[in-house]
Protein backbone atom coordinates (compact mmCIF):
# COMPACT_ATOMS: atom_id res chain seq x y z
CA UNK A 1 0.00 0.00 0.00
CA UNK A 2 1.56 3.50 -0.87
CA UNK A 3 2.17 5.75 1.85
CA UNK A 4 0.08 8.90 2.28
CA UNK A 5 2.25 11.95 2.73
CA UNK A 6 1.07 15.66 3.96
CA UNK A 7 2.34 18.89 2.24
CA UNK A 8 2.69 21.34 4.73
CA UNK A 9 3.52 25.14 4.18
CA UNK A 10 4.90 26.46 7.40
CA UNK A 11 5.14 30.17 7.89
CA UNK A 12 7.22 32.22 10.78
CA UNK A 13 4.66 34.25 12.34
CA UNK A 14 4.96 38.42 12.10
CA UNK A 15 8.52 38.77 10.57
CA UNK A 16 8.72 40.81 7.03
CA UNK A 17 9.64 39.83 4.21
CA UNK A 18 8.16 36.19 4.83
CA UNK A 19 9.98 33.44 5.97
CA UNK A 20 8.76 29.69 4.99
CA UNK A 21 9.19 26.64 3.99
CA UNK A 22 7.17 23.84 2.70
CA UNK A 23 7.92 20.24 3.72
CA UNK A 24 5.99 16.70 2.98
CA UNK A 25 5.57 14.18 5.98
CA UNK A 26 3.90 10.78 5.82
CA UNK A 27 0.79 11.20 7.35
CA UNK A 28 2.09 8.18 9.70
CA UNK A 29 4.79 10.85 11.13
CA UNK A 30 4.10 12.05 14.42
CA UNK A 31 3.86 15.84 15.55
CA UNK A 32 7.40 15.01 17.31
CA UNK A 33 9.14 14.03 13.75
CA UNK A 34 7.32 17.36 12.26
CA UNK A 35 9.18 19.74 15.06
CA UNK A 36 12.71 17.50 13.71
CA UNK A 37 11.54 18.27 10.38
CA UNK A 38 10.62 21.70 11.00
CA UNK A 39 14.17 22.27 12.89
CA UNK A 40 16.09 21.29 9.94
CA UNK A 41 13.80 23.21 7.06
CA UNK A 42 14.74 26.04 9.48
CA UNK A 43 18.19 25.22 10.29
CA UNK A 44 16.94 25.66 13.96
CA UNK A 45 19.13 23.32 16.42
CA UNK A 46 17.02 21.89 18.97
CA UNK A 47 18.22 23.40 21.07
CA UNK A 48 15.06 24.41 23.25
CA UNK A 49 11.46 23.64 24.78
CA UNK A 50 8.75 23.60 21.46
CA UNK A 51 4.82 23.36 21.84
CA UNK A 52 2.24 22.53 19.35
CA UNK A 53 -0.97 24.17 19.69
CA UNK A 54 -4.02 22.36 18.15
CA UNK A 55 -7.76 23.76 18.57
CA UNK A 56 -7.02 23.69 22.47
CA UNK A 57 -5.15 20.90 23.03
CA UNK A 58 -1.29 21.11 23.16
CA UNK A 59 1.48 19.07 21.97
CA UNK A 60 5.45 19.03 22.99
CA UNK A 61 7.64 17.33 26.19
CA UNK A 62 5.10 16.60 28.81
CA UNK A 63 6.49 18.05 32.42
CA UNK A 64 5.51 17.44 36.00
CA UNK A 65 5.99 21.30 36.81
CA UNK A 66 3.40 21.65 33.41
CA UNK A 67 1.80 25.01 33.59
CA UNK A 68 -0.04 24.94 30.73
CA UNK A 69 -3.52 24.87 31.14
CA UNK A 70 -4.64 21.64 29.64
CA UNK A 71 -1.02 20.14 30.35
CA UNK A 72 0.95 19.10 27.45
CA UNK A 73 0.58 16.14 25.57
CA UNK A 74 3.01 13.91 24.18
CA UNK A 75 3.71 14.91 20.45
CA UNK A 76 5.05 11.45 19.98
CA UNK A 77 2.28 9.81 20.50
CA UNK A 78 0.10 11.77 17.87
CA UNK A 79 -0.08 11.25 14.31
CA UNK A 80 -0.26 13.78 11.06
CA UNK A 81 -3.03 10.86 10.68
CA UNK A 82 -5.14 11.64 13.42
CA UNK A 83 -4.90 15.50 12.55
CA UNK A 84 -6.03 15.14 9.19
CA UNK A 85 -9.30 12.60 10.37
CA UNK A 86 -10.37 15.52 12.52
CA UNK A 87 -10.73 18.19 9.61
CA UNK A 88 -7.32 20.07 11.18
CA UNK A 89 -6.31 22.28 8.49
CA UNK A 90 -3.66 24.52 10.41
CA UNK A 91 -2.19 24.69 13.85
CA UNK A 92 0.99 26.74 15.59
CA UNK A 93 3.98 25.62 16.48
CA UNK A 94 6.36 27.37 18.81
CA UNK A 95 10.32 27.05 19.50
CA UNK A 96 12.28 28.64 21.79
CA UNK A 97 9.68 29.92 24.54
CA UNK A 98 12.20 33.11 25.11
CA UNK A 99 13.15 34.08 21.21
CA UNK A 100 9.14 32.72 21.03
CA UNK A 101 9.09 31.87 17.52
CA UNK A 102 5.57 31.23 16.27
CA UNK A 103 4.91 28.89 12.97
CA UNK A 104 1.67 28.78 11.31
CA UNK A 105 0.97 25.37 9.72
CA UNK A 106 -1.24 24.85 6.87
CA UNK A 107 -1.63 21.69 5.77
CA UNK A 108 -2.09 22.27 1.88
CA UNK A 109 -3.10 18.57 0.64
CA UNK A 110 -3.08 15.10 0.98
CA UNK A 111 -1.42 12.63 -1.54
CA UNK A 112 0.41 9.38 -2.31
CA UNK A 113 3.70 9.52 -1.66
CA UNK A 114 5.88 9.25 -4.55
CA UNK A 115 8.23 6.56 -4.36
CA UNK A 116 11.48 8.44 -5.83
CA UNK A 117 11.01 10.39 -3.07
CA UNK A 118 12.63 9.83 0.82
CA UNK A 119 10.43 11.25 3.63
CA UNK A 120 10.21 13.33 5.19
CA UNK A 121 11.26 15.97 2.27
CA UNK A 122 11.95 19.38 1.81
CA UNK A 123 10.13 21.37 -1.24
CA UNK A 124 10.45 24.69 -1.00
CA UNK A 125 10.73 27.94 0.77
CA UNK A 126 12.14 31.46 1.10
CA UNK A 127 14.39 33.53 3.41
CA UNK A 128 16.70 32.18 5.91
CA UNK A 129 15.41 31.66 9.87
CA UNK A 130 16.88 33.58 12.51
CA UNK A 131 20.00 31.97 14.25
CA UNK A 132 19.67 30.48 17.97
CA UNK A 133 19.49 33.00 20.54
CA UNK A 134 19.16 35.94 18.67
CA UNK A 135 16.91 37.29 20.80
CA UNK A 136 13.12 37.20 19.71
CA UNK A 137 12.25 39.74 17.05
CA UNK A 138 14.05 43.09 18.17
CA UNK A 139 17.33 41.17 18.10
CA UNK A 140 16.90 39.34 14.72
CA UNK A 141 16.09 42.44 13.15
CA UNK A 142 19.17 43.93 14.69
CA UNK A 143 21.32 41.03 13.73
CA UNK A 144 20.24 41.36 9.83
CA UNK A 145 20.46 45.23 10.10
CA UNK A 146 24.15 44.96 11.23
CA UNK A 147 24.97 41.83 9.15
CA UNK A 148 24.03 43.04 5.72
CA UNK A 149 25.65 46.21 6.33
CA UNK A 150 29.07 46.70 5.75
CA UNK A 151 29.78 49.64 7.35
CA UNK A 152 27.47 48.87 10.32
CA UNK A 153 29.34 49.29 13.86
CA UNK A 154 28.35 46.36 14.96
CA UNK A 155 28.49 44.09 12.05
CA UNK A 156 32.21 42.96 13.18
CA UNK A 157 30.21 42.20 16.92
CA UNK A 158 27.85 40.32 14.83
CA UNK A 159 30.34 38.32 12.87
CA UNK A 160 32.19 37.43 15.71
CA UNK A 161 28.98 35.73 17.68
CA UNK A 162 27.39 34.17 14.72
CA UNK A 163 30.79 32.45 13.31
CA UNK A 164 30.30 33.34 9.50
CA UNK A 165 28.63 35.85 7.14
CA UNK A 166 24.30 35.81 7.14
CA UNK A 167 22.81 36.12 3.55
CA UNK A 168 19.01 36.86 4.56
CA UNK A 169 17.95 35.20 1.01
CA UNK A 170 20.43 31.91 1.50
CA UNK A 171 18.15 29.50 2.64
CA UNK A 172 21.21 26.71 2.35
CA UNK A 173 18.93 24.14 0.25
CA UNK A 174 21.76 21.62 0.44
CA UNK A 175 21.85 21.84 4.40
CA UNK A 176 18.33 21.60 4.71
CA UNK A 177 18.20 18.30 2.43
CA UNK A 178 20.95 16.87 4.16
CA UNK A 179 19.33 17.17 7.77
CA UNK A 180 15.88 16.02 5.74
CA UNK A 181 17.68 13.09 4.41
CA UNK A 182 18.98 11.98 7.79
CA UNK A 183 15.21 12.00 9.12
CA UNK A 184 14.32 10.05 6.26
CA UNK A 185 17.25 7.47 7.12
CA UNK A 186 16.02 6.70 10.77
CA UNK A 187 12.40 6.68 9.38
CA UNK A 188 13.60 3.80 7.05
CA UNK A 189 15.86 2.14 9.78
CA UNK A 190 12.38 1.95 11.91
CA UNK A 191 9.83 0.80 9.47
CA UNK A 192 12.68 -2.11 8.55
CA UNK A 193 13.12 -2.67 11.98
CA UNK A 194 9.36 -2.96 12.90
CA UNK A 195 9.14 -5.44 9.45
CA UNK A 196 11.33 -7.55 11.16
CA UNK A 197 9.73 -7.80 14.92
CA UNK A 198 6.60 -8.51 13.13
CA UNK A 199 8.32 -11.26 10.49
CA UNK A 200 9.74 -13.16 14.16
CA UNK A 201 7.19 -12.66 16.02
CA UNK A 202 4.95 -14.44 13.52
CA UNK A 203 7.46 -17.19 12.77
Amino acid sequence: MTDQIARLHITLEDIEPVIWRRVELPLANSLKTLHLAIQAAMLFETYHMFRFDVGKASYGIPMKDDWMDPPTRDAGNIRLAQLVERGITSFIYTYDFGDDWRHHIEVEGVFAADPAHQYPRFVDGARRAPPEDVGGFPGFEAFVDAMTKPRHPNRKAMLEWYGRPFDPLDISADEINARMAKLAKRRASGKAAHAHAKSVKHQ
